[in-house]
């Protein structure tokens, strides 16, 4: 297949990832700057305010889902897979963008070292998995046995196959002892993954992204997709399905994600206490200590 990129195209889509990437710090500005008119229903706004408008409140409602989390001990794992540039990262930074840390934490962990290596397959994750009241956020996850493991020859046949046996009873066994998991693969065409990999080799800021295995699962797409095609045809369970969210478009894929996820728990608004500033003490014989100057940050700006 011809991969070429008109150099319009690439203009266009590094100009696409650029503004992406400044609204990413954009977004938590944004809320104060829209006002009450902007927020309303029915109000004129460009594309980009009507994004950052459905994205705040959805996230009000992350805020409540996380209240209810914790009010209620549920304990939640959520794990997102896809191909490389696939947007994962994305939409896990818009859920996690004003929720607890102590309450939703993401785990990416990095390849097993040779310990890890000599234990049950599952041992490294299971570590990881929620207590009550909590939610986990896997940037990849055990699955990378079905996937990159499978593709770039790091696992056996024989272990390939064990995994297959063993997965759907380890999560059964995961809900059955009361932890919700959902399952998404974010889907990329293979034109949109190409030119994301392009925007990254492009942009020095973006460069970080892509390490030799990245560039080599690229050649491999086709492995890529027949191994993804095995795994949701051998892990697709009723007791935790899989999800697919279509990704090339970014923003679309991320208000999806997030308006499905909040669809798969029952969750409500949990009142809260009036919360009442006090008063601060103030005492006669106190008085503040000057920092020093050589202590203090220069005012550049």
């Amino acid at each position: 297949m011809d991969t070429t990129v008109h150099p319009d195209q690439q203009i266009a889509q590094l100009r696409e990832d650029l503004l992406d990437s400044m609204d990413e710090e954009f977004e938590l500005e944004m809320e104060d700057r829209l006002g009450e008119d902007a927020r309303r229903p029915g109000a004129s706004a460009s594309s980009r305010i009507s994004y950052f408008r459905e994205l705040f409140r959805l996230q009000g409602e992350l805020v409540k889902l996380q209240d209810w989390v914790v009010a209620t001990g549920h304990r939640v794992v959520i794990i997102f897979e896809g191909r490389d540039a696939a947007g994962k990262g994305g939409v896990i930074k818009r859920i996690t963008q004003r929720l607890n840390p102590r309450v939703c934490r993401v785990v990416a962990l990095p390849a097993p070292n040779d310990r890890e290596r000599t234990q049950w397959y599952f041992q490294r994750y299971v570590t990881h998995l929620p207590a009550g009241g909590e939610i986990v956020l896997f940037d990849r996850s055990w699955y990378n046995r079905a996937g990159v493991e499978k593709v770039m020859g790091f696992c056996s046949d024989e272990q390939y196959e064990a995994f297959f046996r063993d997965v759907p009873e380890f999560e059964k066994m995961l809900v059955r002892n009361g932890i919700q998991l959902i399952k998404y693969w974010f889907s990329i065409s293979d034109e949109e993954q190409h030119l994301r990999f392009m925007g990254r080799i492009h942009d020095p800021l973006k460069q970080w992204k892509l390490s030799p295995m990245d560039l080599e699962s690229r050649r491999r797409w086709e492995l890529y997709t027949k191994a993804k095609e095995v795994m949701l045809e051998r892990t697709h369970i009723p007791e935790s399905p899989w999800w697919v969210v279509q990704a090339d478009d970014k923003k679309k894929a991320r208000l999806n994600c997030i308006h499905h996820l909040l669809g798969q728990m029952p969750y409500h608004e949990i009142e809260r206490p009036a919360i009442v500033l006090p008063q601060r003490e103030r005492h006669e014989d106190y008085k503040r200590q000057a920092v020093p100057r050589d202590m203090m940050v220069p005012t550049v700006y």
